[in-house]
């Protein structure tokens, strides 16, 4: 642990609004506003207008959200784990807890988050939750429920550190962003008595720390965990220890609880840590959980172009599904997992085996096939956000002002009435392909660059001379990856409807 620890500026140093990020109901600043939205999400998507251009709670999360996360993220980072609404009721929840322990050792890991990824992307394309505001309103239910029992059965933050798929998302491309938790002092969390950035300073009842004891015995310094005390770090994250963005949901409450004021929210290089030698750990499940990240995306943009209909009708002419009588949903269901699970986990866990082994061979490392997968790992995070970014960008941008009528519409179905004006639906109109076409261009360029320069970095410390040799089978996968994401994108992105097979 380094006595200095931070390097560069801290925005909880700024004033006003480092006293609005320490303040203990700082995170209810952005929480609030969320949960009021989340809650007008569900009330709309049961009870207005069946028609998805229509409903906040299709427009809402499938548009505007997925658009703006990747700027936050690309901005300042997993500002949506913070202003979480699904989270709100952590401190209540911890209250209500039944004491518990941690979450079972054989789910401590990212597989879970694997499988929610995909199969929330896979329910996204079979049930059409776009299309459908009743079902998107019970999905905002499931998370609302998941988060509060997981927080109340276990002493940790299972669902936002193993189990959420939103989470999962904003963790892994945060890692790009310019802001990170990390400690001001390095001597100061190592005298720390009470760790309270990861145990935190609340308590049923008054507990006194000493931090420091003078020449008499006596105690020079206390200070007091009590019920007006926050909790810790709910992914229990310690913050001297931090060398990533990864699991971090960026609550600030390791900066309420530290009785040292010692927390720093720094400004750093965007994605400085995926060359840092040590920042993330050589796991199977964190390494395989960015690379297939990644392919989701492509699978996920593929869906939505006129080619998987063809790819569709000849997977189920093939199986023979389509003379079994089955209705065309049951079968659209079978086919599309079988597309979401070969595209999305099969290929990419195989390419990546593949290619750890051909680079061992041909640099005669000796390194293992999880030490090359998990140095390596970091290099597609950029052109995995380049992806994501492209197609949330495209929907973002062609329905960036299409909300403005589906909320005035909202007001008028409740007596609200603006001036007397009609809602104007054109607002949701024509898209600006030159405008959609430059945004996707820069963010898939600029992801696959941001690769290649992270793997050229990597492959020269790990490999030194043979660098070529160490990064050339993997430069071809990220190739691969730019020219099918570009090629799925010079065709007509809609919205894939159900299929009708012969």
């Amino acid at each position: 642990m380094n006595a200095k620890a931070v390097e560069y500026p801290d925005l909880l140093r700024v004033p006003v609004l480092g006293r609005v990020l320490r303040w203990k109901y700082g995170r209810l600043v952005f929480q609030l506003p969320m949960t009021l939205i989340a809650l007008l999400l569900i009330y709309d998507g049961f009870t207005g207008r069946p028609i998805a251009s229509q409903n906040l709670a299709t427009i809402a999360p499938w548009v505007h959200y997925r658009g703006l996360i990747i700027v936050a993220l690309l901005l300042a980072g997993n500002l949506f784990c913070m202003g979480c609404p699904f989270t709100l009721p952590r401190t209540l929840a911890k209250r209500l807890s039944l004491r518990g322990g941690r979450f079972p050792r054989l789910f401590r890991n990212k597989w879970l988050a694997i499988g929610n990824l995909f199969f929330l992307f896979f329910l996204y394309e079979w049930f059409d939750l776009w299309s459908s505001p009743w079902l998107t309103a019970w999905v905002i239910i499931a998370y609302f429920v998941g988060a509060f029992v997981l927080e109340a059965v276990f002493s940790e933050s299972a669902f936002c550190k193993y189990v959420c798929p939103l989470g999962t998302f904003n963790f892994v491309y945060s890692t790009v962003s310019p802001l990170q938790i990390t400690a001001r002092d390095g001597d100061i969390c190592r005298t720390c008595v009470g760790k309270e950035c990861l145990n935190g300073s609340y308590a049923t009842q008054p507990v006194i720390l000493i931090d420091a004891i003078g020449v008499d015995g006596q105690p020079t310094q206390t200070h007091t965990h009590d019920q007006n005390g926050v909790l810790g770090c709910g992914t229990e994250l310690f913050v001297p220890q931090i060398k990533s963005n990864l699991d971090c949901t960026l609550c600030l409450d390791c900066a309420r609880a530290c009785p040292h004021q010692n927390v720093a929210l720094a400004i750093r290089p965007p994605g400085s840590e995926l060359v840092r030698e040590n920042a993330w750990a050589k796991r199977w499940d964190l390494a395989l959980l960015v690379i297939c990240l990644a392919f989701m995306g492509v699978v996920n943009a593929f869906g939505m172009i006129p080619p998987v209909y063809a790819l569709m009708q000849s997977i189920a002419t093939s199986l023979g599904l389509t003379g079994l009588g089955w209705e065309d949903h049951t079968i659209e269901g079978i086919v599309l997992f079988l597309v979401f699970a070969i595209g999305s986990l099969a290929l990419p866990i195989s390419l990546t085996l593949g290619a750890a082994w051909i680079t061992r061979q041909i640099t005669r490392t000796k390194l293992s096939l999880r030490e090359i997968v998990g140095n390596i790992a970091p290099a597609f995070v950029p052109i995995g956000f380049g992806i994501w970014g492209a197609h949330y960008g495209f929907h973002f941008i062609t329905g960036f002002f299409g909300i403005i009528p589906v909320v005035h519409q909202f007001l008028l179905d409740h007596g609200i009435t603006l001036f007397g004006l009609t809602p104007d639906w054109a607002l949701g109109g024509s898209p600006n392909e030159t405008v959609i076409g430059l945004v996707q261009l820069v963010m898939i360029s600029g992801g696959a660059l941001g690769s290649l320069i992270v793997l050229q970095r990597i492959a020269r410390r790990l490999y030194g001379r043979r660098m070529v040799e160490g990064m050339i089978t993997w430069a071809l996968i990220l190739l691969a990856l730019t020219l099918m994401i570009v090629w799925i994108f010079s065709y007509p992105m809609e919205m894939r409807g159900s299929i009708l097979f012969d």
